[in-house]
């Protein structure tokens, strides 16, 4: 009785703002209806599908399509508007063996567009460099005839994409771009939404040993790019209630598909089975404020492309519809952690994401779920923001998100063991995207605590973006 108490009062706080509520708000008896039982049953049926499928439930698979038809008929038998809109991506064939030859020495290279290779045999040509070194405008080619060359230019300033454009448009017939950025990453910008199919000509990523290698001659050199690859077609599912503000969308997710060779029970059908027990128990006409969109997305394990081609193909409007973002992956790890997104940017700061780069609104949506758990009993912890997670598209638009997890391939620390029982120096999930994920890997009361907890947050919002727990208006 004291738990019901305290959560209504949190609720009530998110809530105070709300223009015209439909409903008193009470999240917790949506949190009731998603049980480990219903969520189990999910899984199973998952497990089925996946184990029925030729290569399991990675996107392109049988296993996978099955999955979308299951998760998009149960979606439609509860009411819901359903979209399983079409999405491709690039699946790598053979690896091939990407070489730049200079001289006698040959120097590995990233082949920037796996859609684009050198002419058999390779590509034979003399190098040049642009007076300015980025290669972003015919300017900075003053004085340097590149017809028929090779540009060397530098990773600076513009994309990938322009540099190749203006190299060719000056008679080049290729690109080397120097980046050695080691553990940093690409700067952002450098390879945009969608840039291997915008790369027509030759262009590799060359390190500074190559372009050392490079400055000390000017004889010919040889470029092999021969990466193969072939498009794999996937579907999301997006689904949204009939009722509620299409202006002031509330978007909860998760990856539906799986990696390759693993059963993916844990990664990510606990995330799945959770999400979608959530939609069922709110049903597709739900009397609420805000309409809710339930996604599960493709190639989550695989470069994101179906939650980062989605948010591509929001124009202004449609991403300014979108009141937050909430993301569920990795629901029942069996030596499990109990995390929310760092959305306040409180914990360990993230390599991927600089502080002032998280919208306004994350932070709340975290003491929204962290309030659910602690009062579930356990207490979490942050888990620093990741370009890694599905949730990335959406922030990087300036979308605020959040979101639960119970732990990858992290090591649980000696403190969290404490604090979450478990063992100290074993991953969260051992069997994190092996073989072993199975039902058997899954942990029933860890999900029986983050389940729910994705119930209480959509309908908790679903009612009322406002209040001290709210997040800005968008658009």
């Amino acid at each position: 009785m004291r738990r019901a108490a305290l959560l209504l009062g949190v609720v009530l706080v998110a809530a105070a703002c709300s223009a015209q509520p439909a409903d008193p708000p009470d999240p917790e008896e949506l949190a009731s209806k998603v049980t480990v039982d219903g969520m189990w049953a999910r899984l199973e049926k998952l497990s089925e599908l996946t184990l029925a499928g030729r290569g399991g439930r990675a996107e392109g698979t049988s296993g996978y399509d099955a999955s979308v038809d299951y998760v998009a008929n149960t979606l439609r038998d509860s009411g819901f508007d359903v979209q399983t809109p079409e999405v491709d991506r690039l699946a790598l064939k053979s690896e091939g063996k990407p070489t730049l030859t200079i001289g006698s020495r040959g120097f590995a290279v990233d082949q920037a567009s796996l859609l684009t290779s050198t002419p058999p045999g390779g590509l034979s040509a003399v190098t040049l460099r642009p007076a300015k070194p980025s290669g972003c405008a015919a300017a900075d080619y003053a004085g340097v005839d590149v017809r028929g060359a090779l540009a060397i230019v530098d990773d600076a300033v513009c994309s990938v994409v322009d540099k190749q454009n203006v190299a060719v448009a000056k008679g080049a017939v290729g690109v080397l771009m120097v980046s050695d950025t080691g553990t940093a990453g690409a700067r952002a910008g450098l390879f945009p939404t969608g840039y291997y199919e915008k790369l027509t000509s030759p262009v590799a990523v060359i390190d500074a040993a190559a372009d050392a290698a490079l400055r000390r001659t000017s004889a010919p050199v040889e470029l092999v790019l021969n990466a193969e690859t072939v498009r794999v077609k996937f579907r999301n599912v997006v689904a949204q209630t009939k009722t509620g503000d299409a202006r002031n969308v509330v978007v909860a997710g998760a990856h539906l598909d799986a990696a390759a060779g693993s059963p993916g029970v844990n990664d990510n059908a606990t995330g799945v089975a959770a999400v979608l027990e959530t939609a069922v128990a709110l049903g597709g006409s739900p009397q609420v404020t805000n309409a809710v969109r339930f996604a599960f997305w493709g190639a989550g394990g695989a470069g994101l492309e179906g939650v980062t081609k989605y948010v591509a193909g929001l124009d202004r409007s449609g991403l300014d519809d979108i009141a937050m973002y909430l993301d569920f992956d990795m629901l029942g790890s069996p030596n499990a952690g109990y995390f929310t997104y760092d959305g306040d940017q409180s914990g360990a700061a993230s390599p991927d994401f600089a502080a002032a780069k998280v919208p306004d609104g994350s932070a709340a949506i975290e003491r929204t779920l962290a309030g659910y758990l602690n009062l579930a009993g356990v207490r979490p912890a942050d888990m620093p923001l990741s370009r890694a997670g599905n949730y990335s598209p959406f922030l990087s638009a300036g979308v605020p998100i959040g979101g639960v997890t119970t732990g990858a391939s992290q090591r649980k620390s000696e403190t969290q063991a404490r604090l979450w029982g478990g063992r100290a120096g074993q991953p969260f999930d051992p069997n994190y995207r092996t073989r072993g994920d199975t039902l058997d890997d899954i942990n029933r009361e860890a999900l029986g605590i983050t389940g729910p907890a994705v119930a209480f947050a959509v309908d908790t919002y679903a009612r009322s973006t406002g209040g001290v727990n709210g997040v800005p208006a968008r658009g």
